[in-house]
């Protein structure tokens, strides 16, 4: 067998296969715990928590979901914004052998109702801020009990909830909690055939779809990414695990990789009900004992006061939130100087951004990534080693024991096609779901032979073995039976100086099928008409590629992952 494209990009001294460990989620964090103990895992406000006390906390409360008649294979979801009590609900649902269903706590009624049925959730954890909704559908669901937590348990000196206020089966989280003994469970988990999450696809093209995702996928694909990004490997010892870095004379120069295990420290904004937050920005930084400042939602002036006041190593994101970064008055003002990495994931980085960013962070490697829910997380990044080469409007090359070919969009071949031609995007590797959740016909749509899956993504691979996304495939447009990318028109609006934001869709006209609509945020004072912009993309296409309606807006619609909400731009143009 040939040697991949990209294998002579490949970070110097690291394998290209890792023999991964069949251990549960639970082995990233007790290894940490004895790991790093006292080193504060998380921040809030003004509370901090060490690893040791995350790990006990959570020991208590998967003893207290087990003393509530939560068995294994139970399904609990956890509906509420980024805060502690996630964390330890979150690590305590797995140590007791149940299956963790992120929900988002914004869901309106009607998906909240269908998540939490088409899950089977047994029990649910959420926030009183979001509490209410929970209270509206409860009655069409299963669920059992319901624990509520708030604010004010995530004070350093925590006050109780008050769950009488809410109803009968709702338990305070501090109540609840305490009920439960700091011993590790009895529980047996097949890391192979036991689920960890069952996470739902962002529904950015349609109903969400159950992500059937084993614990041994989601410890693959931590280790991938947390490995690649710190140049380490795994280490199991008595069913703990932990990385531990390459001597530096294997990996290259000192400082290749410039934040060290057990140093890196960052603001999170990611939601943990994504996969990108579950794995990347909760698991990931957990196993590197990296701290992570906790933002319930995205402020840019607050998320620059923090990056400067904690000294910041690493930023990172959906491409929304380097937009709104660099548009906020702060951004050149603060001292960010202890930055070192910047990684964007959930959508394409455009290009015109990257060369922002590297302009205002010139030490720091400004890294891309890719992936969607059915694979964990991620399974494609641009290399992270300082002389790694990164090819702008690339997601780079596929990480440890992960293959990628493109094929044709029709999918009438799995024969991949020819460097330099687009296709539909397809992944095979140890983080694949194992399929959705009681949906046969779909998971055969999109998981092949030989454990291929189908991702739904037009990309096209370049003789070195580089991914680039041109667009998903539900977002390609026909005009006069021509296939159109929208991302391609987005990437030129970018470079418009009047652009903020931009998104553009097909809307459908008889005549010719559908047109490119674009949809514009103009920065702030910016003078700049519909024709202009128009002009400014169309000189630059051929000709059934150009937009032909702009439409200015206050906003994009975004997911709370970032991810644009075309549908939403679909749905209100039809209207």
């Amino acid at each position: 067998m040939p040697s991949p494209a990209h294998e002579r990009f490949w970070p110097k001294g690291m394998p290209m296969h890792i023999d991964f460990p069949s251990v549960p989620v639970r082995a990233i964090l007790k290894g940490s715990a004895q790991r790093f103990q006292d080193r504060t895992a998380f921040v809030y406000n003004e509370s901090r928590v060490s690893f040791q006390e995350v790990y006990e906390q959570s020991l208590k409360f998967a003893n207290a979901l087990i003393d509530h008649g939560i068995g294994k294979g139970d399904v609990v979801a956890i509906h509420m914004p980024n805060n502690p009590q996630y964390i330890v609900a979150y690590y305590g649902i797995l140590l007791s052998g149940a299956v963790f269903s992120p929900v988002n706590p914004l869901l309106p009624p009607g998906d909240l109702t269908y998540q939490l049925n088409d899950c089977g959730a047994k029990a649910v954890i959420t926030h009183e801020l979001v509490a209410k909704a929970i209270q509206g559908v409860l009655a069409q669901t299963d669920i059992r009990f319901v624990v509520v937590t708030g604010e004010s348990e995530a004070l350093p000196d925590p006050q109780p909830v008050d769950a009488t206020l809410f109803g009968p089966n709702w338990i305070g989280f501090l109540a609840f909690k305490a009920q439960g003994k700091a011993q590790e469970p009895d529980v047996e988990v097949d890391p192979r055939r036991d689920l960890a999450h069952l996470a739902y696809t962002g529904g950015t093209t349609g109903r969400s779809k159950g992500v059937m995702v084993t614990h041994f996928n989601v410890v693959a694909n931590v280790i991938q990414f947390a490995c690649w990004q710190t140049g380490s490997l795994p280490k199991v010892v008595d069913g703990v695990l932990r990385v531990e870095a390459l001597d530096p004379a294997l990996t290259g120069e000192q400082d290749q990789y410039p934040v060290p295990i057990g140093r890196g420290i960052a603001v999170n904004i990611t939601p943990w009900f994504h996969a990108m937050g579950t794995v990347g920005y909760l698991n990931n930084p957990v196993l590197t004992g990296s701290t992570s400042v906790i933002h319930v939602r995205f402020d840019p002036g607050r998320y620059l006061e923090d990056a400067e006041r904690y000294k910041v190593t690493t930023m990172g994101g959906a491409p929304p939130v380097f937009v709104a970064l660099l548009r906020h008055p702060d951004f050149l003002e603060r001292d960010l100087s202890s930055v070192r990495g910047i990684s964007s994931g959930a959508a394409p980085l455009p290009t015109e951004l990257i060369h922002l960013l590297k302009q205002r962070f010139p030490n720091a490697v400004v890294g891309e990534a890719y992936g969607l829910t059915e694979v964990t997380m991620g399974a494609v990044s641009n290399p992270v080693f300082r002389a790694g080469t990164r090819k702008v409007g690339t997601v780079g090359i596929p990480v440890f024991n992960t293959e990628v070919k493109v094929v044709a969009i029709d999918g009438g071949s799995e024969e991949p096609l020819p460097p330099g031609v687009e296709g539909e995007v397809c992944l095979r590797g140890p983080q694949v779901m194992q399929g959705y959740y009681n949906k046969p016909e779909e998971t055969a749509a999109v998981l092949k032979e030989d454990g291929w899956l189908h991702t739904g993504d037009i990309g096209v691979l370049d003789d070195d073995g580089y991914l680039s996304i041109v667009d998903r495939k539900k977002d390609m447009l026909i005009y006069k039976g021509y296939n159109v990318y929208p991302r391609e028109l987005e990437e030129l609006l970018f470079k418009h100086p009047a652009v903020a934001n931009a998104a553009v869709i097909g809307k459908k006209v008889l005549e010719v099928g559908e047109i490119p609509k674009a949809f514009v945020v103009k920065k702030a004072g910016a003078q700049v008409s519909g024709e202009e912009l128009m002009g400014f993309v169309n000189q630059q296409v051929i000709p059934y590629k150009k937009i032909r309606e702009l439409a200015f807006v206050d906003e994009i619609p975004v997911s709370a992952a970032g991810k644009v909400l075309k549908r939403v731009l679909r749905d209100q143009e039809a209207k």
